[in-house]
């Protein structure tokens, strides 16, 4: 059992209740084998059937309640494990917020979507099965040689040297069967990663003629997977096989040597009887263990995959302390101060001692070439990347912007907004969902969505996302304009918000984000220079350092790096 599962809340309350009750299993199972052992006893010396009625029922009654106990046990592990994954699922998403887009590109989707839908499941179903059958094996095997000791060494030697080959053996197994279990794990990230990706650029990939090729590599993938999970299974049959085999050759040397014993007139055969009953009972934790330990592995795999994206999550706030913002208002001034961000693999710098001030409702663009840090700095004033140095202060007062007080004044709009499979109006509601329909129907209005929905037969309770209706990225924009306008939120972060739009389509759009822009704080990551004419202030970044600031006019005048940005874009045209 992995140590992570005692940091888990109530878990070794959990453990002694198990404990207990599996006691007292243990000792029902021990007088069913001896009531049984004196039942059959007595009629095999020929008693009427009216003599062994008592010993029925009480193998009968213990009988009832081994079974009784197993049920309730059971049931409170099904709780329990309810309870965590519920607990486990909350955290996931709640670090997921966490870490940001960033993260979830990084990992990939497929992976970040098997872990919130499948994952946690898998962890239940390990912890159902595996708590339980732990504690059996670690109780009754433990009572039932206690008891044989007491009636025959002979047999309570060979169960107690049988045991430890047993337990080694299936160590052993089990370290070839975490080894295949993990390779099987992988296999399945890369393929849901590819599936959700193909499905994602699926009409991208037709239009350029690329499609069969990617089909191609799904199926390469989806056979390296289908190996995988063969040599898991072939692992996992394999120790079946061995634990069945060396259990009933055990059991089988205990019944010879009870055997020789009551030939040579030695043992009791009640006794007998008794020991050789309780044999199976005696291995049999083990094999159920080991049975289910195969069965488990995946559980057990994405248990520790979403406690590292949980320690991750929170290692992001570790060492800060709780300040929460206030609310942002055209009086506020608020300030950066020496930011910077590593790159993880490389070692340089994402963004480099950044210093800027900000008083009110500004518009601030953010420019510059590919990979200056355009994207690293929208992600960190969202929240979703705590920076390695600097500090942060609202009128004057220290600040953390991982802080939920923060995020919840924050609007993010990235260049592919996420529609969830919801009508319109649902996804319209996402950052306040309590809004009524009216506020919803206005919101729509000030994004320029009505042309859209009066083209759809069942208008704003459409059904779109990504089992619905497919919209155009243009209609994605508007619906996360909608979203903005409805949630009224003071900070507004644009990070390449019409990148991948045509002129057509991103100039019906402007004026729709002007208008949000009013009375906001708005910070525009964009390559494309003709918005910085709308921009209160213009942020010029390179390699991650602020190079030039000051308005379209200022930077055209100074003829530095903006100058050459506009120069080459003109050149292009």
């Amino acid at each position: 059992m992995g140590k992570d599962l005692f940091k888990y809340p109530k878990i070794k309350q959990i453990l002694a209740i198990l404990a207990v009750l599996t006691v007292i299993q243990g000792a029902a199972i021990i007088a069913m084998a001896r009531f049984l052992a004196d039942a059959i006893t007595a009629l095999f010396h020929e008693a009427p059937f009216s003599a062994v009625i008592s010993q029925i029922g009480l193998f009968a009654a213990a009988y009832l309640v081994r079974h009784f106990l197993n049920v309730w046990k059971k049931q409170i592990v099904y709780r329990y494990a309810a309870q965590i994954g519920r607990t486990m699922r909350e955290e996931l998403l709640e670090n997921l917020f966490i870490l940001g887009p960033r993260f979830t590109r990084a990992e990939g989707t497929g992976k970040v979507v098997t872990m919130v839908m499948e994952g946690v499941q898998d962890f239940r179903r390990y912890l159902e099965l595996f708590i339980p059958k732990f504690i059996n094996m670690m109780v009754i095997p433990v009572m039932i040689w206690i008891y044989v000791v007491t009636q025959d060494v002979t047999s309570a030697v060979i169960l107690a040297v049988t045991f430890p080959i047993l337990i080694i053996f299936l160590i052993l197994l089990g370290l070839a069967a975490k080894k295949q279990a993990d390779t099987q794990f992988e296999s399945y990230r890369i393929l849901s990663n590819h599936f959700v990706d193909s499905l994602k650029g699926l009409e991208t990939l037709k239009y350029l003629g690329l499609s069969h090729g990617h089909e191609r590599k799904i199926a390469a993938t989806s056979s390296r997977y289908r190996k995988a999970t063969m040599r898991t299974l072939r692992v996992a049959f394999l120790s079946s096989f061995a634990l069945d085999f060396f259990t009933m050759l055990s059991i089988a040397i205990v019944a010879l040597f009870l055997g020789l014993g009551l030939i040579d007139g030695l043992m009791s055969l009640p006794i007998a009887l008794a020991v050789l009953i309780l044999a199976p009972e005696y291995f049999l934790p083990v094999r159920e263990l080991g049975s289910d330990y195969h069965a488990t592995l995946d559980g057990q795999d994405a248990g520790r995959t979403i406690q590292a994206i949980i320690k991750r999550g929170k290692a992001m706030k570790k060492g800060q302390a709780t300040l929460p913002v206030s609310r942002y208002t055209a009086s506020t001034s608020f300030q950066i101060e020496g930011i910077t961000v590593t790159h993880e693999d490389a070692g340089g710098s994402s963004l480099a001692e950044v210093d800027f001030h900000v008083s009110g409702y500004e518009k601030i663009g953010i420019i510059g070439a590919t990979g200056s840090g355009k994207s690293t700095m929208i992600d960190v004033l969202s929240g979703f990347l705590a920076p390695e140095s600097g500090e942060f202060r609202f009128d004057g007062k220290e600040a953390v912007l991982t802080d939920r007080s923060w995020q919840e004044q924050v609007t993010y709009i990235p260049q592919h907004p996420y529609l969830f499979h919801d009508t319109v109006l649902g996804n319209i509601r996402f950052y306040h969902p309590e809004a009524s329909r009216e506020e919803a129907v206005q919101a729509a209005e000030s994004a320029g969505l009505t042309a859209f929905l009066s083209e759809m037969p069942d208008g704003f309770e459409t059904m779109i996302g990504e089992a619905g209706r497919s919209l155009s990225g243009g209609q994605e924009q508007r619906i996360a304009l909608a979203r903005a306008f409805l949630s009224d939120r003071p900070v507004v972060l644009m990070d390449e918000p019409t990148a991948h739009l045509d002129i057509e389509t991103e100039y019906e759009l402007k004026q729709p984000m002007l208008d949000l822009f009013e009375n906001r704080l708005v910070f525009f990551a964009t390559h494309r220079l003709h918005w910085m004419l709308e921009m209160d202030r213009i942020i010029v970044l390179d390699h991650g350092a602020i190079v030039e600031t000051g308005t379209h006019t200022e930077l055209l005048a100074k003829k530095g790096f903006y100058y050459e940005l506009i120069k080459a874009q003109l050149e292009e045209i």
